[in-house]
């Protein structure tokens, strides 16, 4: 029988403080986040931070994240400078006028981890959260370079709207994104279990 992905929804303090550490660990991207920087982004808008754990290979009963993933609302006018000028990139290909639009702004899986669903049953977490919440569409943007998480967000029907060529093409920035609707639900493959923090 196949075990259920132990996921742990937080709060905002508490989250992010998890994720600012975790960030140092094992994330890819040469930028970390601070638990202020966290904070101060989602204090005022609907937020999700989710993270699975799972136990060690030679110690079963010690869990450990493994994963994580952070979303908020993203909505047509945006005072923060970052969030306002991914708006206006965004400008042409999304569609704000009285739809609610979700941003995965942070996500990593642990490199020994990868390619074990964990990172899906987080997006599958995310999408029931989502369309309970009544989004329509969910963005993500990353880079050229990140093959893995590009091939990741294939496999969970994510389509590229945009992308921003640069001079090297590794950095070229790639936006997708995800129409989302309660027949999404349908095409979940798996088991999780979810513990509010």
């Amino acid at each position: 029988m196949e075990i259920p992905y132990a996921i742990r929804e937080y709060p905002l303090q508490q989250g992010a403080l998890e994720i600012a550490y975790i960030e140092e660990y094992f994330n890819d991207f040469p930028t970390r986040k601070s638990a202020t920087e966290i904070v101060n982004r989602m204090a005022e808008r609907e937020f999700q931070i989710l993270m699975t754990e799972a136990p060690l290979e030679d110690d079963p009963g010690t869990l450990v994240p493994v994963s994580y993933k952070v979303s908020h609302e993203l909505r047509e006018t945006e005072t923060d400078p970052k969030l306002a000028d991914l708006v206006t990139r965004l400008r042409g290909v999304i569609d704000f006028t009285g739809r609610k639009i979700l941003y995965n702004w942070l996500g990593a899986t642990r490199l020994d981890w990868r390619g074990k669903g964990h990172f899906r049953a987080l997006t599958e977490e995310q999408e029931v959260w989502a369309v309970h919440q009544g989004y329509d569409e969910v963005i993500v943007k990353t880079k050229n370079r990140y093959f893995g998480m590009r091939g990741t967000l294939d496999s969970l029907q994510f389509n590229v709207i945009k992308l921003e060529p640069a001079d090297d093409p590794l950095d070229s920035k790639v936006y997708l994104s995800k129409r989302l609707s309660p027949g999404v639900l349908d095409a979940h493959r798996s088991r999780r279990v979810v513990t509010k923090i």
